[in-house]
Formats: C-alpha cells, structure tokens, sequence
C-alpha cells in the first residue's frame, strides 16, 4: 500500500482510508483493492502471538475474521481491536482438541458470514522437550490433541463447505521441527511432522477442486508459547545444542506476512508445499 504523507503508521493510514471511504463513496473503486477484501477467515489461537498477528493483518486486508482461542478476554482485546481499526471480527471460545468445540466454531462462522474462505490452524503446544524414554501417555495425548487432532477436526469440518464453495484454503502452521528431530521433544516433533503429512495429503486430493493447503514451517519466533515451559534438562540441552546457527529469532508479524501470502491470490501456485520461515536457520 503506498504510504501517504504525513502518516507513518499502518494503522493511522488504514483508518483514514476508511474514513474517505464513508464519507466519499464514489472514491472507493479509486483505492487499492484489499487482497482478502470479502473473505472470511478462521484463525485458531488468534489471542496471542503468531496467531493473534494473523488475525490482524487478515482483517486489515479485508477479511472478516474468526479469532478462536481459550480465553475470552484475549479474545475479546484481538476483537476489540480490529473492530477499532475498521475490520471485522467475531470471537469464539474454542478448545481444539475438543471435536464439539470446533464444529460450535465452525458453525458459528458460517452462520455469520456465511462462507469459510480461509482455515489457518495455528494453535499448539509445546512438549518440555521430553525425550522418548519419559513421555508419558498424559503428555503424548495432550499435545497430539492439539497440535494434530484439533487441525485434523478443523479440515474434515471446513473441506465440504469449501467443496460447495468450490474454493478454500488452508493454512497449517507447522514448524521447522516438523522437517528435522531436534527442535523439540519427541511428541511435539512427531506432531509437527504428521501436521505437515496431513497437509500435503489435503493439498494433492483436492487439488482439481479449488481448495489450496499449505503449511508454514517457523523457526524460533518471539512468542509466548513457551513461557510456562517446564524444560527436561536432558531433552533441552540435546535440542538447544544446534542454536547457535540461528541467524535471528522471528516476529510474530513476519509469521503473518507469510500467511496473508499463501491466503490471497498471489500463492495461487502453490499448494501442498511447505514453507520454511527460520530467517535461513536450517540452510547450514
């Protein structure tokens, strides 16, 4: 979007646009068109970080968005401010490992909106970087629950509206952990591997049919998933040992950027496929 004088934030820019839009209407086919402009859109764990980034710039772009995540009043600030910078959004309660929770979630973003344009499966958790011999059934469960089931629950939901619409697209957010064995423990490194699995098996067999799946692999990123993180010394050591080569931790906004890409038109392209966002980490 080409910057206007006099205001060097987004955010100020995008509600003055707005604003011109209300009051002049016959202006609107002269400004740029959003690239998600009438799109509706479902991120999970959209209260916080990557998640949270997503929803804002989805809905900056255009799109109605559905923030789901576990706690309401996170979810009701990504809400509140959206709908302050002229977007439009609904929030929805949502445990992804509970099947029942995401139909109340996806049914409550058709009945809105009407149509599910846009499905990004960011929620996860982290697994203390537990190696084999101690995980246990309690551990192994709770992350596969989240990590896998809940995006799992979340496409066999969404594909038949998508199928009807004869257009969709998918999101995942993996992790570079998906791709090797040693950014994490073992039930978070098998989940991010079998998410990435499930996307290309969604991304092949509805290729002919308008629908689109991709997944984001990230590197370390600056969020708050780790922070109530309750590290096996042994596990962390062994997966902490390669950190060194890490040219830089991420943003969550650089996260979204990724996502609003593979979301519009412009990845068109691109399906089935993986794209790695680590800042070249896993280049060495």
């Amino acid at each position: 979007m080409q910057r206007l004088n006099g205001f060097d934030d987004d955010n100020t820019m995008y509600i003055v646009i707005n604003h011109i839009k209300t009051r002049y209407p016959l202006l609107k086919k002269h400004l740029p068109m959003k690239k998600l402009q009438n799109k509706t859109a479902i991120v999970t764990g959209a209260a916080s970080g990557m998640g949270k980034a997503i929803a804002e710039i989805f809905a900056k772009e255009g799109a109605n968005v559905i923030v789901a995540d576990l706690k309401k009043n996170e979810i009701d600030d990504v809400v509140n401010n959206i709908t302050k910078n002229g977007g439009k959004a609904l929030g929805i309660v949502c445990n992804v490992s509970i099947e029942s929770d995401i139909k109340n979630l996806i049914d409550a973003c058709v009945s809105k909106f009407n149509a599910l344009d846009i499905l990004v499966n960011n929620a996860g958790i982290m697994d203390d970087f537990t190696p084999v011999d101690m995980v246990t059934n309690d551990l192994w469960n709770k992350v596969m629950s989240v990590n896998l089931n809940g995006p799992f629950y979340a496409c066999r939901m969404a594909v038949p509206i998508m199928l009807k619409q004869q257009n969709g697209v998918i999101i995942n957010i993996a992790s570079i952990g998906g791709l090797y064995g040693s950014r994490a423990g073992l039930t978070y490194t098998a989940s991010k591997h079998a998410l990435i699995g499930l996307t290309k098996n969604i991304g092949f067999m509805y290729a002919t049919k308008g629908i689109r799946c991709n997944a984001i692999a990230p590197g370390g990123v600056n969020t708050n998933i780790g922070k109530n993180i309750q590290a096996n010394k042994f596990g962390q050591e062994r997966c902490v040992s390669g950190g060194s080569n890490m040219p830089r931790m991420g943003e969550a906004d650089e996260i979204a950027k990724t996502a609003l890409f593979l979301a519009c038109e412009d990845a068109s392209f691109l399906n089935g496929s993986v794209i790695t966002a680590d800042g070249g980490w896993t280049a060495y």
